[in-house]
């Protein structure tokens, strides 16, 4: 009786080191180049634009600030009478309500914050530094010519460019625009993204569970990043494994959206259509990552759709939305300037990782009695440890070639807050 010839293996998820697998970085520099940010703009009330991406630069009508003014209550003087002592007070400058007369020799005005520098006056004493008797004032020595005076345009010359396009505005855009009497600004549209998961075992909140059956938390994680990520997006639900009903929901959700997302049905088992159905509508990029969570990530076009094919398991989707689906996303938005905040920290705690992949192992970034970073880690790293990612706030990074790291080592560290 003859020897069986031995199984084959298979490239798997399994494995530490695969050749053939796309590099991180290799992955996101092809992402970057399939993304054309988006220029659709938009005109909306000021206070609508907040964490919109500014779609046109913004000139400043006037100057700001739009008149000379103090910076200090006190009195407004010529410095080159300081060496004559008593100076006589005149009058008094208010906020909203300049002093109609000149300063001369000899004489100071009694002014507020934000008042208008009187004529003649060059300078300003803070009124802790003033003794006064009456109508007149000495001054303390050590002052300086020219001092707390915020000079017309100092902030922003007319005609200044106040903001560029590209920018995500922040609550300190907003209020200043306002400052310039803005009421409205021009904004880029919002990406739309359509999004769904794939498997006959899924059940939605509130559906009893049989046995083999879990409930599919992957679209609520999702609703919560694209949230955050200020997208317009559509949850088109859990789709079953039917090779039909797959492929009519991505040509669906292609026509809807600029990106569209799905979670499991990428890899390669029996009932897995996902693939299948891509290969045919589909221009594919890559299949697989070399990374851990989230081996199994395609990325590609439908039309003119962007695809991202997101793992199953839990944490990988939230390691590969964070990774790639965002990145992509700001780009598209046309925000020029975002980049995930990533840090230095001293391990607290051994980091297990073979090299052949790039892992993002999740931590708990803190700081030590001293104020320096430390992380430590939330221990088991299963991908479908969802657990895993709520009591983290960080990505602990460790590059491909990468052993681990033992406690006391300088790791990586991406910092949650920074992804949003």
């Amino acid at each position: 009786m003859s020897t069986p010839e031995p199984v084959s293996r298979q490239p798997s998820c399994d494995d530490e080191y695969d050749p053939a697998l796309l590099p991180v970085d290799t992955a996101l520099e092809r992402i970057s180049q399939a993304v054309t940010p988006i220029s659709d703009v938009e005109v909306v009330a000021l206070r609508e634009a907040l964490d919109r991406v500014l779609g046109a630069d913004v000139q400043s009508p006037i100057a700001v600030p739009n008149h000379t003014n103090s910076a200090m209550d006190g009195y407004a003087l010529r410095f080159a009478d300081l060496s004559a002592s008593p100076l006589q007070v005149v009058g008094t400058a208010w906020a909203g309500k300049a002093f109609a007369g000149a300063v001369n020799a000899g004489e100071c005005v009694r002014i507020m914050t934000g008042a208008v520098m009187p004529e003649g006056a060059d300078t300003v004493v803070m009124q802790e530094h003033v003794e006064r008797r009456g109508d007149e004032i000495r001054v303390a020595d050590g002052q300086r010519q020219g001092q707390h005076i915020r000079y017309a345009g100092e902030d922003l010359a007319e005609g200044a460019t106040a903001l560029y396009s590209g920018r995500r505005l922040l609550a300190a855009d907003i209020g200043m625009v306002a400052s310039l009497g803005v009421g409205e600004l021009p904004v880029l549209r919002r990406p739309r993204v359509a999004f769904f998961s794939n498997g006959d075992e899924l059940r939605s909140i509130g559906q009893p569970l049989e046995l083999g059956d879990v409930y599919d938390s992957n679209r609520y994680t999702l609703y919560g990043m694209l949230s955050r990520a200020g997208t317009v997006f559509n949850d088109l639900g859990v789709v079953s494994d039917d090779r039909d009903q797959i492929k009519n929901t991505f040509l669906r959700a292609a026509d809807i959206a600029d990106v569209v997302i799905t979670s499991a049905g990428a890899s390669v088992g029996d009932a897995d259509y996902v693939k299948d159905v891509l290969d045919e509508i589909s221009q594919v990029s890559f299949w697989k990552i070399a990374m851990k969570p989230g081996r199994p990530l395609s990325f590609g076009r439908i039309g003119e759709s962007l695809f991202f094919g997101l793992p199953g398991n839990p944490v990988s989707v939230m390691v590969t939305f964070y990774q790639f689906v965002l990145p992509a996303l700001r780009r598209l938005s046309g925000e020029t300037t975002w980049q995930p905040l990533r840090l230095q920290a001293r391990a607290l705690d051994r980091l297990k990782k073979r090299p052949g992949r790039t892992e993002f192992q999740r931590g708990l970034l803190s700081q030590d009695e001293t104020g320096a970073l430390v992380v430590s880690t939330t221990g088991e790293q299963g991908s479908g440890i969802l657990s895993s990612m709520s009591q983290a706030n960080c990505f602990v990074i460790l590059p491909m070639d990468s052993v681990g790291a033992q406690p006391g080592d300088t790791v990586m560290v991406e910092p949650f807050s920074g992804l949003v």
